[in-house]
């Protein structure tokens, strides 16, 4: 089994993260939001794990143009779910199923580094 990374194609954080993998001979599965959309039950997995806060990324264009009361409405898990599946760019990337069932947001090399090694 390999680790799953989603994200978008030209996201530059999921190209860190695909070419870090690469170099370390990781082999992955990549799904990517923009052709394949977002899976509801692993959406639903990832918001028990890792949180919607964590999941919702308040810092890109995408969340910069939504509407103010489109951003009121994801201020919960339902509303930030609702988003997610409407507009998938919302979801900070990648984010990362491993094979031994933790799911991570976001790229650090450390921390997979660390995780590599186990």
């Amino acid at each position: 089994m390999v680790p799953t990374l989603y994200g978008i194609t030209n996201c530059d954080t999921v190209k860190k993260a695909r070419a870090w993998l690469a170099d370390q001979g990781v082999d992955y599965a990549f799904h990517d939001f923009k052709k394949s959309g977002v899976p509801a039950q692993h959406l639903d997995a990832w918001l028990r794990t890792a949180g919607w806060e964590k999941l919702l990324n308040r810092q890109g264009s995408t969340w910069r143009k939504l509407e103010a009361q489109a951003q009121l409405r994801a201020g919960n898990e339902a509303g930030a779910r609702e988003l997610m599946l409407a507009q998938p760019s919302v979801i900070k990337r990648p984010v990362v199923e491993w094979p031994d069932g933790a799911v991570t947001v976001g790229f650090d090399a450390a921390a997979w580094q660390a995780r590599k090694s186990t």
